[in-house]
């Protein structure tokens, strides 16, 4: 493969520390790479480096001749006086970018939803971001270098995107270089991976979970102080995998040597245990939603929700920006009062929120961060039964990446990971028996996003997770839900169905979609919406199913010194039960084909 660019013996150094010594690597024709590390290891210096958007300290980067290079630098550099049309395609007449089918493209995936003659000013930060990737995407460039491509972008988006980057060459030509903490989006576009850390860039061959599998076998290799990182990351693997249920019809790899490393690791989580804690804690009524909508003004946000949330139940939101999740989300916690229908809440039940903004720092900036957990419960109890295990506030904030030094650090020193993580540890140690994170996984690098999800591994509660990290939300979550028209659904097949119904809802014209009537082709309209009753229906048997299957989980567990032959008969229902339900959703997927075809 030919040669398109080369950095040799650079060295980086900051006033505190060396970032980078002696590193020697290259991009060719064909490279697909990942760039994965901790916060503040060097990641995007890394890549502004090899842009030659900063110089090393030593050392020197080369590229070769004509090779043309466009950069997404995490620093916005957009005029607020431009027009989003300005923006994306310059001074280029109309008839020449809308002949261009790739420029057509990126508008329609990235900018479709913004007005053409919008100022950026009148932007927010998230859609100043998709403009800037937009404008970059629609030029020519023989490498492309991407700093956290998919920040702002939704689930949609970032599926958009992964598919036009594997698009955008043809075989064995280009160059991508892109700095993520979206695994999934590393899994689906990269062939190798460079793991930036301690000073040094190491080469992996494949995407994510290639790279985890190479690191378990060098870590293991090593026997070093790695010991706790490594844990997290054979547990990651074997999720990986025994797969998820979108990602059970393309594994990523297939390796004996994977099957003997994660031989003796166990499942993940131990649901029964969680459960039967779970229903402990909160007893059997959690946050029932009956028959709710919530309308602001003329406009409905949400309708005829009907939603019972089980103990211990672990459930991803889906949709779009607007949708309504945060509404659904403020009717879980209390924070958003219903139009219609009502809510109703078991007697037990204290809700904690994750939200955004990181109120809860706000009163512990000026605060050393060992003082704000001295304030707090003096220990934390993880896992269940003979596994529990206390931690104190210190081997907890240990746990999720902060050394002991950092402890001394006032709370507004901190990086913006470090205060998520922080913000995350004060909830918990307020023990709440239902969790709401909402987009929990921003400013986490790949290795602590595995540390929180092995922290919520052992959490015995009800969770509830609106987040655009598809991996994350496939990881902690056991269910997917989507806010389709403003109603709730179940997605029996995850998140790979809700993309399917985006875009089946969204090749629907606007003349179309306003007729009931419309049929997709192959269906008649009355067939269309008896199919589409039938799918609404198995969701209601399902639900209801798994729900039943939850009360003989519980039941089993407090049932063990019973007879045989009662412990014969749970078992042989639950098995039933779980049959029932793969029929049902073949059914389901079935319908779903025929409504698509």
């Amino acid at each position: 493969m030919a040669h398109l660019l080369g950095a040799e013996a650079l060295h980086l150094e900051f006033p505190t520390r060396v970032v980078f010594d002696s590193v020697s690597l290259g991009v060719d024709e064909g490279d697909r790479i990942g760039v994965v590390g901790r916060n503040g290891d060097g990641k995007s210096s890394l890549l502004r480096m090899l842009a030659g958007l900063q110089a090393p300290d030593a050392g020197r980067v080369t590229v070769r001749g004509g090779v043309t290079v466009g950069v997404l630098d995490q620093a916005e550099t957009l005029d607020d006086d431009d027009t989003v049309g300005n923006a994306v395609v310059g001074d280029i007449p109309e008839h020449e970018w809308a002949g261009d089918a790739r420029v057509r493209e990126v508008i329609s995936g990235l900018v479709g939803d913004l007005p053409w003659d919008a100022p950026l000013s009148s932007l927010s930060g998230g859609q100043r971001r998709r403009v800037a990737l937009a404008r970059l995407l629609t030029g020519d460039w023989d490498v492309l270098f991407l700093d956290e491509p998919t920040n702002h972008l939704d689930v949609e988006g970032i599926a958009w995107l992964a598919e036009h980057l594997k698009r955008r060459w043809s075989a064995g030509s280009g160059g991508l270089l892109v700095v993520t903490h979206d695994r999934w989006f590393l899994d689906e576009v990269c062939t190798a991976t460079w793991e930036v850390h301690d000073r040094l860039v190491e080469p992996f061959e494949g995407g994510y979970a290639a790279y985890i599998l190479q690191r378990v076998e060098r870590d293991r290799q090593a026997a070093t102080i790695e010991a706790r990182r490594q844990n997290i990351a054979r547990k990651e693997l074997a999720w990986l995998r025994r797969g998820a249920p979108a990602r059970t019809s393309k594994p990523k790899f297939r390796i004996d040597a994977a099957n003997a490393l994660i031989a003796d690791v166990p499942e993940i989580r131990d649901r029964v245990s969680l459960q039967s804690l779970a229903v402990s804690r909160l007893g059997k009524d959690v946050v029932d939603l009956l028959d709710v909508g919530v309308s602001y003004g003329e406009r409905a946000v949400l309708r005829d929700v009907e939603w019972r949330i089980a103990p211990g139940e672990r459930t991803g939101i889906l949709g779009v920006n607007g949708a309504g999740k945060s509404t659904l989300l403020g009717l879980v916690s209390g924070t958003v009062e219903p139009t219609a229908g009502r809510v109703k809440r078991g007697k037990t039940v204290k809700v904690a929120t994750l939200t955004q903004r990181m109120d809860e720092l706000d009163e512990h900036m000026a605060d050393p961060v060992r003082v704000v957990i001295s304030r707090l419960r003096t220990s934390y109890t993880i896992g269940t039964g003979s596994k529990a295990q206390d931690l104190t506030p210190g081997q907890l904030l240990e746990r999720m990446g902060f050394s002991s030094e950092q402890l001394s650090t006032p709370v507004k020193d901190l990086s913006g990971g470090q205060k998520r993580r922080l913000q995350l540890l004060l909830i918990l140690l307020d023990q709440p028996n239902v969790l709401i994170l909402d987009e929990p996984t921003n400013d986490l690098d790949t290795d602590m996003l595995g540390a929180i999800e092995d922290l919520l591994d052992s959490w015995a509660g009800t969770l509830l997770v609106v987040s655009h990290d598809r991996y994350f939300l496939e990881r902690v979550t056991d269910q997917q839900f989507a806010i389709l028209d403003g109603r709730l659904r179940h997605l029996p097949g995850g998140v790979d169905e809700y993309l399917r119904l985006r875009r089946a809802q969204d090749s629907v014209t606007p003349v179309a979609s306003a007729a009931s009537s419309a049929s997709a082709p192959g269906l008649s309209g009355a067939d269309r919406r008896l199919a589409e009753k039938e799918q609404s229906a198995l969701e209601r048997r399902i639900a209801r199913l798994q729900k039943e299957i939850g009360t003989l989980d519980v039941e089993l567990t407090s049932s063990q010194d019973a007879g045989y032959d009662h412990l014969t008969g749970l078992y042989r229902r639950r098995d039933e039960l779980t049959e029932e339900i793969g029929r049902l959703e073949d059914e389901w997927l079935e319908l779903g084909d025929r409504l698509e075809a």
